[in-house]
């Protein structure tokens, strides 16, 4: 039976289905411009728009929520430009935006953090740019997206004791500046950002002040960033441990398919990673057993379509060989292995979808994992984590 969570403003949540053995749960959740089933992944545009599509393509794929950055809209086109065009400039899907905050950890050498905020030097023309919390929110007021984050203070997964304490605890801070900044609440939903690296007990804290304000939804951050995935979900898990059952749960930076099975059966809901688009620049599709890197001579002669069972523009027009061919000469390979890749983590989000609505997740997972593994050569913390959750696949 579904279960309707809160409505915060703009969104609101219902819990369709939840496994009987894990922690995965389907749901929709309702937003002013898109109606987003759930585990949904986003693809990134940063700019606005997905590098290699177009919007109509979007559309074709049903891609109903991506990514967008604020440091970047930020200082190109800017917030006056932004507010003048409206939401036209994003309407085919646009729904969720970033706060910028992921550039302290990625442009660090062009930023100086401090109680105030961070200051950036732009890579693009070297003028400088001050984000603070209220300049953040400000600038997604302007964008209109569905879902906007409150600027964090991010460091690098490996970083721990007292930096690590004073970003959590800063984290904490600025979320008040943000919520008190926020001027569309009917309108566009803020997430926070649960931080504390991977220390357990700063994760907790930060969770337990997190949950006592009035928010929609919550963030999971200052993950995928090069640490030990045995750290990796147990931070994730112990997250979802806390945060409140019926609001939308976001694990920010992952798009390997094995992380977002994994993740999804720990209790997230939503995910973001540049990994699919990026990926196919290099001439790599992603496929059920991995993926195909077809700049290599090996598809030269082959005739079948990237995968038989897809029904993407792609795969429904293209065979190996001919994109072997592009790959290798013509930047148009972009375009059409991105229509895949995207199409690919969208069917497996909508498939995991199913699989929880029927009560039979666990078996997904377990095909899921001998397609990819069909030697059993299981990473062991994927094993470790799922059996957390009552999963086994040994």
């Amino acid at each position: 039976m579904a279960t309707q969570g809160s409505i915060n403003h703009a969104l609101s949540m219902t819990i369709l289905a939840e496994c009987s053995t894990s922690k995965a749960r389907a749901s929709v959740v309702r937003l002013p411009h898109a109606l987003v089933d759930t585990p949904v992944f986003m693809p990134v545009g940063t700019q606005g728009t997905l590098k290699g599509l177009v919007p109509d393509q979007l559309r074709e794929l049903d891609c109903r929520i991506m990514l967008g950055n604020t440091y970047h809209l930020g200082h190109r086109p800017g917030p006056d430009l932004l507010e003048k065009a409206g939401r036209q400039l994003f309407s085919y899907c646009f729904s969720f935006q970033d706060s910028g905050g992921f550039q302290m950890v990625s442009l660090l050498e062009l930023a100086e953090i401090t109680e105030e905020g961070v200051k950036f030097r732009s890579p693009h023309d070297g003028s400088e740019m001050l984000l603070t919390p209220e300049k953040s929110i400000e600038i997604q007021n302007s964008i209109g997206a569905d879902i906007i984050m409150q600027l964090d203070d991010v460091v690098h997964s490996s970083v721990s004791g007292p930096r690590l304490e004073e970003a959590m605890y800063r984290t904490i801070r600025w979320l008040d500046r943000c919520i008190k900044a926020h001027q569309r609440p009917k309108d566009q939903c803020l997430f926070p950002i649960v931080q504390g690296g991977l220390d357990a007990e700063l994760r907790t804290k930060c969770a337990h002040e997190l949950i006592k304000r009035d928010v929609g939804g919550y963030a999971i951050g200052g993950l995928s960033g090069g640490e030990e995935k045995a750290e990796f979900w147990r931070m994730v898990k112990i997250s979802t441990d806390l945060l409140p059952k019926e609001k939308p749960r976001y694990l920010m930076g992952v798009g390997f398919a094995v992380d977002l099975v994994v993740c999804v059966a720990l209790g997230c809901d939503m995910f973001d990673c540049v990994f699919p688009t990026r990926t196919a620049r290099f001439g790599c599709a992603l496929v059920k057993t991995g993926q195909l890197n077809l700049k290599s001579k090996t598809f030269a002669k082959d005739f079948r379509p990237i995968d038989s069972e897809c029904h993407c523009s792609t795969c429904q027009t293209y065979t190996r060989a001919y994109l072997h061919t592009l790959a290798n000469t013509e930047p148009a390979a972009c375009n059409i292995i991105t229509v895949h890749n995207v199409a690919y983590q969208l069917e497996l989000m909508r498939s995991m979808h199913q699989s929880i609505l029927q009560d039979k997740f666990p078996n997904f997972v377990q095909q899921f994992f001998l397609t990819l593994f069909p030697q059993k050569g299981y990473p062991n913390w994927a094993v470790e984590a799922l059996a957390s959750v009552n999963i086994h696949l040994l």
